[in-house]
């Protein structure tokens, strides 16, 4: 890592899926995001790049597109998502910094970031990265925790919170643990080269009490319900957003080369193509990145 990255959040060894998704009572979380990624992904696609996918709790819902390429900075977490779906050409599973995506530009036809911006200490940095990963015409699928919700705004009003709901800037909650202005996250989006072309209010009934006293699947109807107001306003704590990318202006990426998958890290070159799960070596600077068991490591400059 240089020194001018910021800071990462790493769930290297973590049991966040068991924890916090399987026995932490999230069954509600999971099925509205799925109601929300079913209303935004494109039909059908070839590469699809799912950053953050942690251990794969969402990739099943890409099954629209021949590849999947899973990234995370986890090796745990993506060994979770390998025994969870298995080894096949389908999924790719690389380690990388979102800052520093090691993909050729234009390459992907779709990208997703689910529960991860939230994270990013420098999220437009990380847009850019995206963006750059990201084909002329492409659909980004962006969900990012939102500091506009009806929860903070009535805290706010009743001053059980120091922080406002209304300023444009993010606010960290606990280290590496933002939430942002929907209004700001727009605009990064359209300076990181995007159009946003619809949006979704997601998780609206998330609370403990309307988990305990009605059923999950009245709760996810109305969610359901509720997130077609997205366009109109953005209360919710979970917000997604459906982007598209523009194409042609000056300095934009096109279609990655023919052949060209991979770029290293170290300099900027082209890495040569090599069977499925083969570490790589640069040609131009000698730099290798490893592939162990299946996951590349771009990790380590």
């Amino acid at each position: 890592m240089t020194e001018s990255t910021p800071p990462i959040c790493n769930y290297e060894g973590s049991d966040y899926q068991e924890s916090f998704w399987e026995q932490g009572g999230r069954g509600y979380e999971d099925a509205v995001e799925g109601v929300a990624l079913k209303r935004l992904l494109p039909p059908a696609g070839e590469l699809m790049l799912e950053l953050g996918a942690g251990a794969g709790r969402n990739t099943p819902r890409y099954a629209s597109f021949n590849h999947v390429v899973l990234v995370d900075y986890s090796r745990t977490q993506l060994e979770q998502a390998q025994q969870r779906l298995g080894r096949s050409d389908r999924y790719i599973y690389v380690a990388a910094d979102i800052y520093r995506l090691p993909f050729a530009p234009g390459l992907f036809d779709a990208a997703t970031m689910i529960r991860t911006l939230h994270h990013m200490a420098d999220p437009r940095r990380a847009l850019d990265q995206v963006r750059q990963a990201l084909l002329p015409g492409a659909t980004f699928i962006l969900e990012f925790a939102s500091k506009h919700n009806l929860k903070a705004i009535l805290r706010y009003a009743l001053g059980r919170q120091t922080w406002s709901p209304y300023s444009p800037e993010p606010v960290e909650f606990v280290p590496l643990n933002f939430d942002f202005h929907p209004a700001t996250v727009r605009t990064w989006l359209r300076l990181s080269g995007f159009r946003v072309d619809r949006q979704l209010s997601v998780s609206h009934f998330r609370m403990a009490f309307f988990k305990r006293w009605f059923p999950q699947r009245l709760l996810v109807a109305l969610d359901s319900l509720a997130q077609l107001t997205g366009d109109w306003w953005q209360l919710s704590p979970s917000v997604f957003v459906r982007a598209g990318v523009l194409g042609g202006e000056t300095g934009q990426p096109a279609a990655a080369p023919e052949g060209m998958f991979f770029k290293c890290l170290a300099c900027g070159q082209p890495l040569p193509e090599a069977d499925l799960g083969e570490s790589l070596t640069c040609p131009n600077c000698a730099k290798i990145w490893p592939c162990h068991d299946g996951i590349y490591d771009f990790r380590d400059l």
